[in-house]
């Protein structure tokens, strides 16, 4: 057999046979899908999850099963969906819950880099309160009364991105003030309508009860820009302060053994069905704003918080206590 005729017989006989990777893109999925959710039933991320559940389940064929597994600092979740190492097992929650880790931690039971990026859904929409007694109208105002009175003032904020951005804050704008530790970091918002605290941050949805109350006022919102259910409460940037910038990205994750074809693919269902204004609504209306994207887009955005907290973490000296 001359060369170019075996040559012809190889491509051939290649051909016939379709690469694995695309055989498993096209069957997937073979069985249930299960959504790893890091908090119990009712937080935003587990809110925005059912509002789309229902309708991959009808785009895949395959029940979408959610799992609330709270605590651990979000590692019970985290490493449920790493340990299974399947394409049928995500995590569903702010990439917030993990990225801060590695500047938490000595020693991590796993690696952040082991989640992949999938589709980005929404962002939780963070803000700054202080209480309405106060009489404060802005945050420049703010900053001026505490810097006039340092150690005076109790702050919170809630763990994690939140909590990093407001440090940052306080450290740029040269303020002093007490750090109050909660066990239930949810109820210092209780503490600050009573001003037995004096500044807080937090989801804008601890913070909203309060303010449509009348009993505390919400200075700043942590986004980019202004969230379009919140429209007039200025952002951190908008007030003098581009420290407070940063966003809440919640999303669906997997495992490194989620092909990248497959990935994309998965993005972009999850973009497509999360697509109508009642999500939208839904979504507004629980202190969240819509903001889809597929895989790549997801990892942009995640990479860029990366960047920003290892921005913070030097600023501020900080190095994994636990």
């Amino acid at each position: 057999m001359s060369k170019l005729c075996a040559w012809i017989v190889f491509v051939v006989a290649l051909l016939a046979v379709p690469p694995l990777l695309h055989a498993e893109t096209a069957d997937w999925p073979q069985r249930p899908i299960r959504f790893v959710i890091p908090f119990g039933p009712g937080a935003g991320a587990d809110i925005g999850a059912r509002l789309i559940q229902d309708r991959l389940q009808a785009r895949w064929g395959k029940p979408v099963v959610i799992e609330n597994r709270p605590g651990g600092d979000s590692m019970i979740a985290i490493q449920a969906v790493l340990s299974a190492n399947d394409d049928h097992t995500f995590l569903w929650g702010p990439s917030g819950s993990f990225i801060v880790h590695p500047y938490q931690y000595k020693r991590l039971p796993y690696d952040p880099a082991d989640l992949v990026p999938v589709a980005r859904f929404s962002s939780t929409i963070l803000g700054v309160g202080v209480p309405a007694s106060m009489k404060v109208a802005t945050l420049a105002d703010f900053v001026k009364r505490a810097r006039a009175e340092p150690g005076k003032f109790n702050s919170a904020a809630v763990p994690g991105i939140t909590e990093l951005a407001f440090d940052y804050f306080a450290h740029n704008a040269k303020i002093t003030m007490t750090k109050v530790p909660y066990k239930d970091i949810v109820q210092a918002v209780n503490d600050l309508a009573e001003d037995r605290l004096q500044i807080y941050s937090a989801s804008y949805a601890i913070l909203r009860p309060h303010r449509e109350a009348g009993r505390i006022v919400v200075v700043a919102q942590m986004g980019r820009e202004r969230a379009p259910s919140l429209p007039d409460i200025p952002t951190g940037i908008e007030a003098g302060y581009p420290e407070l910038e940063m966003d809440g990205n919640v999303g669906l994750f997997g495992s490194k053994a989620l092909p990248a074809e497959l990935r994309e693919r998965i993005g972009a269902d999850v973009v497509k069905v999360s697509d109508d204004k009642d999500i939208d609504d839904t979504l507004n209306a629980t202190a969240q704003t819509p903001s889809r994207g597929g895989a790549k887009e997801f990892a942009a955005s995640i990479e860029r918080q990366r960047a920003q907290i290892a921005t913070i973490a030097k600023a501020l000296g900080i190095q994994p206590t636990r």
